[in-house]
């Protein structure tokens, strides 16, 4: 039997895009080689990434200015590839620290240079957004994590920024309407809400690259990568291709709008049973509850093994919260359907 997947990641994939994999794994487009040992040069994948590049452009409607680049890493090796490309010598970035993955991203600017954090909700742990209307042209860069899938947040309005916009998105890419022009560089980790584990998508405005001044190790260097047309090494062929297969399928049934109606709804749907039910609470403020990430906890703890029990029985698979807040985690992402979020909130109802 399928599971009811909530995973905050890896995530849940459409279905054809498993069946369309396993296809490619056992023979790639008729080639009678596995998508798995295909060359990255060969024509047939080259066709890949430049597809997975365009439609990347084409859903985010963004024009030849920019850049896109699959790389591997994960989001975690961009928090140290930001400040290396955008952060002049002896120069000053701001942050905004609103989560765990916001707070590591601070953490190894630090190590090349100063860091403002212009904007903090750690004291309350991390239970809101910290609000900034406007960011100062004296920084380099001001860099915000989009949503926060631990603690269950998500930016509802970005700040204006009078220098250099960049934002984690992991856990929130192409899962509502967004004016992604507003941006000179974003990133994020595949297996959020895109693909699988294995690459981290990177969008950057090519204008804003080589002005940091510093010596930038040759893999870190965007600017290398966009010569490269994200080939400077051997790139994460499977995870670059399923990507792919998941952006079209999300072309295909009406693109980010589309998806964002589907993801308010299934939000709302959980949000109100919470809501309702005095047997469970979410952590953070409801004006900057997440779309993609539920996080809650049960206010009854002689409840607890009753309610883990039935949504255990009832094929719901990980919604145990992430280990430094406890409590649960629905992750709402876009392949997930509101059937599967309808058994959640009957499972809740039961208890």
């Amino acid at each position: 039997m399928k599971k009811h997947n909530f995973s905050a990641g890896p995530c849940i994939l459409p279905q054809e895009v498993f069946q369309k994999s396993a296809e490619a794994i056992l023979d790639f487009n008729g080639m009678g080689l596995s998508i798995l040992e295909i060359s990255h040069r060969s024509k047939d994948f080259i066709a890949v990434m430049d597809e997975a590049r365009a439609i990347v452009k084409r859903l985010m409607n963004l024009n030849d200015d920019y850049e896109v680049l699959f790389l591997g890493g994960g989001a975690s090796l961009q928090f140290a590839m930001v400040p290396f490309n955008l952060m002049k010598e002896n120069g000053k970035a701001a942050y905004l620290d609103s989560g765990n993955w916001a707070a590591n991203a601070i953490k190894e600017a630090k190590k090349l240079g100063a860091v403002d954090v212009i904007g903090s909700s750690k004291e309350e742990n991390y239970s809101f957004i910290p609000k900034i209307e406007e960011v100062g042209a004296e920084y380099d860069y001001f860099h915000c994590t989009s949503n926060n899938t631990i603690y269950g947040t998500q930016i509802k309005d970005f700040p204006k920024a009078n220098t250099l916009m960049v934002s984690d998105m992991s856990s929130d890419i192409f899962s509502r309407m967004i004016d992604y022009s507003k941006f000179d560089l974003i990133y994020a980790g595949a297996q959020k809400n895109m693909g699988p584990a294995g690459t981290t998508l990177v969008v950057v405005k090519k204008e804003i690259l080589g002005k940091s001044g510093r010596v930038i190790p040759s893999y870190l260097d965007y600017a290398q990568h966009v010569a490269k047309e994200s080939m400077f090494n051997t790139p994460p062929v499977f995870a670059v291709y399923a990507s792919l297969l998941t952006l079209q399928w999300l072309e295909n049934n009406g693109g980010i709008a589309a998806a964002e109606e589907r993801n308010i709804a299934k939000a709302k749907l959980l949000y109100d049973e919470i809501d309702r039910n005095p047997l469970f609470e979410c952590f953070c403020v409801p004006e900057d509850r997440s779309l993609m990430n539920v996080s809650f906890k049960i206010t009854d703890e002689s409840k607890k093994e009753a309610f883990d029990n039935a949504w255990k029985a009832a094929g719901i698979n990980g919604l145990n919260g992430h280990r430094s807040l406890g409590g649960y985690r629905a992750s709402l992402y876009n392949a997930l359907p509101i059937e599967s979020v309808q058994v959640l909130v009957d499972v809740m109802k039961s208890i």
